[in-house]
């Protein structure tokens, strides 16, 4: 018995990033590994080391993070007095001193987070030429990344993700309302509409 309607189509799906797919596995790898490795530490010298460990790690990581935080702090007091002061931008030896309080509050925040995975990553995070290295990586691969896209601003960034929609379609216009109240005399309301 077949019916003369057609099953209607959908539009493919879009594909998944790499990212989402395997964020979530290697989350859970991570906190399998970490327990385990604790585990292996309890069952080799104690449940009272791990417990010191953990306390330790989370004091010391506290104290990092409030190192971090009261330079960042101290680095943004300085560039608004200079900025008010009608001084230049930061000299070369404040910003390399100023460098890296990112990467130094992550290290902190690892090793505050219970395991020994994330305290070993937390510690190679405080050496200062692994936060060099690392934000000269960083600030590459965020300028590629600019490149690639052609975006020649932030602003041009929102444009663009304001303008193309999931299903790849550009409407360009412009909202002309017909029978304004008070007449064509009236001045009219010079803001764009709130939403689309």
């Amino acid at each position: 018995m077949t019916t003369g309607a057609s099953t209607p189509t959908y539009p493919a799906r879009p594909r998944r990033s790499r990212l989402r797919t395997f964020l979530p596995l290697g989350i859970a790898a991570w906190l399998v590994l970490e327990i385990w490795l604790l585990t292996v530490v309890a069952g080799a010298a104690g449940g009272l080391a791990v417990v010191v460990l953990l306390v330790a790690g989370f004091l010391a990581g506290s104290a990092v993070v409030k190192r971090a935080g009261r330079r960042a702090f101290r680095s943004l007091t300085e560039t608004l007095q200079q900025q008010q002061g009608g001084g230049g931008a930061a000299s070369g030896v404040e910003a390399g001193k100023n460098e890296g309080n990112g990467f130094l509050m992550l290290g902190g925040l690892l090793l505050m987070l219970p395991g020994i995975v994330s305290d070993a990553i937390g510690l190679v995070l405080l050496v200062p030429p692994v936060q060099k290295a690392l934000g000269r990586y960083t600030e590459r691969t965020f300028e590629r990344k600019l490149r690639e896209a052609g975006a020649g601003g932030l602003g041009d960034a929102y444009t663009q993700a304001r303008i193309h929609r999931p299903d790849g379609k550009v409407v360009p216009g412009e909202v002309i309302r017909d029978g304004a109240p008070g007449g064509a005399d009236e001045p009219r309301d010079a803001r764009p509409p709130l939403g689309y």
